[in-house]
């Protein structure tokens, strides 16, 4: 069965009208490459949206869009293969095409907690000295716009926007005199899911409350890192039923894309493919007053900066079984 529930009307021209409504538009920005995979799930195909907002299929360029084509040196490939034959690449219809994971043959999501000091504060912690880190397994991973699953006996499922980090590079034990953003080969939009009790209150570590079928929606693409202007400077907003919860910039985060790259890699060799989860800002249902959680039926549209935008339904397990 397809978990794609809600079809993403905010791409395309619905989607640029979106940014400049929220995040305001950037004067003199260069040409960006957005790669995406698109398809029914487990059979999709690359795919890429030129500056004109035309999407084109690029499988005759890339086989798919996985580790091999992460680091600076494939991509630079891949960038001067699409600007050469644009105008020769099938396009795509995105009204009826589902949009999968940007990614495929991600290693590990390795993922940052508290990592907005105002997310602390509504949570009634104190600021991290240094990075709170847990992991998520791979396989939670589903696209932008596919249904979510409320796991059985669930009373507490949660949203989380996040700034996702995709590797490009083999990074280990980083120093201080190494770039850690050269290591990295983009970014796109996070949805860190979380079940609030699995994660709080049935002991053990965070990771039975992150790692629940279908809790990690990546896209709708990936933007590679000379296309995003300022990693430190990015609108995240988060709307529940066209209200919005969440709304941050990246300059509130505690510990900065570059320090947590170079941080992780002290602790684990992070290889091509593998994706960093960066944290939420404040707004997440867990801080709201005496707690407001995802039912059947409820819509998240989430969105980044440049990096576009992501719609899904919470379904209970059972409905989405049906």
């Amino acid at each position: 069965m397809s978990r794609l529930c809600i079809r993403d009307d905010l791409l395309g021209a619905n989607l640029h009208l979106l940014n400049v409504r929220m995040f305001g538009e950037h004067e003199g920005r260069e040409s960006t490459v957005k790669l995406l995979r698109v398809g029914p799930e487990g059979s999709e195909i690359p795919a890429a949206v030129l500056d004109s907002g035309v999407v084109v299929d690029i499988s005759s360029l890339v086989p798919d869009i996985d580790p091999t084509v992460l680091s600076r040196d494939a991509m630079g490939r891949l960038r001067h293969s699409l600007s050469a034959r644009a105008d020769s690449l099938p396009t795509v219809d995105l009204d009826s095409t589902r949009i999968g994971t940007p990614l495929s043959g991600i290693g590990k999501v390795v993922c940052v907690g508290l990592n907005y000091r105002e997310h602390a504060r509504e949570a009634g912690m104190e600021i991290p000295s240094e990075p709170v880190l847990f992991l998520k397994a791979a396989d939670t991973a589903v696209g932008p716009n596919d249904c979510v699953r409320i796991p059985p006996n669930s009373v507490k499922t949660d949203y989380e926007v996040e700034l996702a980090v995709v590797i490009g590079e083999k990074a280990r034990y980083l120093s201080d005199s190494e770039m850690p953003l050269d290591y990295v080969a983009g970014y796109m939009i996070s949805d860190d899911v979380s079940e609030r009790t699995y994660q709080l209150e049935r002991g053990g570590q965070w990771d039975k409350g992150k790692n629940c079928e279908t809790f990690q929606p990546f896209g709708p693409w990936l933007v590679t890192t000379e296309d995003v202007k300022d990693v430190q400077s990015l609108g995240l907003r988060c709307e529940i039923n066209g209200q919005v919860r969440q709304q941050s910039n990246t300059k509130d985060m505690i510990f900065t894309v570059a320090e947590i790259v170079r941080y992780v890699s002290q602790f684990m060799v992070l290889y091509p493919g593998d994706v960093i989860n960066t944290g939420t800002p404040q707004g997440v249902g867990a801080g709201l007053d005496g707690g407001t959680f995802l039912r059947n039926g409820d819509v998240a549209v989430l969105a980044i900066d440049g990096l576009g935008s992501q719609r899904h339904e919470f379904r209970d397990f059972a409905a989405a079984e049906g």
